[in-house]
């Protein structure tokens, strides 16, 4: 057992399965698992084969896992300043070093698996980890840290299209993506605004404070999921409507849980509900990306 500010800490789990529980929990499971589900269900709808399809799910959890588990290697002094006792390394359950080794391993990993996909549509993939990457190791405490997000958000439709058909998507699909990424950023940093800011961090949503980042986000999501509906060709369906007002439902609720309570989580939760309603509309549309 160490003993930091006075206060003892537990020690390092052994190999086992605690271990690889704690391992698993710093790689930020519900982003992770979400971005490859909604990236895996994207290359389906828009027509890529099972071989396809599967490979691009592998290159895109590779990403993000090396994303983040590189978050909490290199946060994990500022999350354990703060008490983040959610995080295993900032805890004291997991040692640093074996997040940082699992984050490297990760990231040689996606390369092979990103550039099998085509050169084009894997540049483009290893720009968007590489922008998170970047995020990780400071543009979160700067005025840019969205341009990441647009990035690899605005950037994964491309990567899927490439892929899948070797062409890129349209605009307004990459549009959509950029927006969610945007929103996601807002609504995955308000709850944090004040451990963040009490450790050095000054992101665009820290600038902004709760209440411009609620508005931020809110205005992100809503845009994105008109743009879904009305973006591709024809007129919306029954359907198209309906996912709409729902998604309209699920970012209202999220604003009003950010500014009625400040460390609710659920803003991120209701934002990758938006986005996986939005991806199954795409996938809802059939070739609408490929078209």
């Amino acid at each position: 057992m160490t003993v930091t500010d006075g206060a003892p800490s537990p020690a390092p789990l052994r190999r086992g399965g605690g271990w690889l529980r704690a391992l698993l929990l710093s790689c930020h499971p519900l982003p992770t698992v979400a971005v490859t589900a909604l990236a895996t269900a994207l290359a389906a709808g828009a027509g890529g084969g099972v071989a396809t399809t599967a490979l691009l799910g592998s290159a895109v959890l590779a990403g993000q896992l090396a994303v983040g588990w590189s978050n909490d290697w290199v946060d994990a002094a500022r999350d354990a300043a703060v008490g983040r006792g959610d995080k295993p390394a900032a805890a004291g359950l997991l040692p640093v070093r074996d997040v940082r080794a699992a984050a490297l391993a990760a990231a040689a990993a996606v390369v092979p698996l990103s550039l099998l996909l085509g050169w084009r549509a894997g540049l483009l993939h290893l720009l968007g980890v590489a922008a998170a990457l970047g995020y990780n190791a400071g543009l979160k405490s700067t005025p840019w840290s969205w341009v990441p997000y647009v990035l690899f958000f605005g950037g994964l439709p491309t990567v899927v299209t490439l892929a899948v058909a070797g062409g890129a998507a349209p605009l307004w699909a990459s549009a959509v993506g950029a927006l969610l990424g945007v929103g996601a950023h807002c609504a995955n940093v308000i709850p944090d605004l004040d451990d963040d800011r009490a450790t050095g961090v000054r992101g665009l949503p820290h600038l902004l404070g709760r209440a411009g980042s609620t508005v931020l986000a809110s205005a992100a999501l809503s845009a994105a999921s008109v743009l879904v509906v009305l973006g591709p060709p024809g007129p919306p369906g029954a359907l198209g409507w309906a996912g709409l007002a729902l998604a309209g439902a699920l970012t209202a609720s999220a604003a009003w849980a950010a500014l009625t309570s400040p460390r609710s989580r659920w803003p991120f939760p209701a934002t990758v509900a938006v986005a996986a309603l939005d991806v199954a509309l795409l996938v809802a549309a059939g070739g609408a990306l490929t078209a």
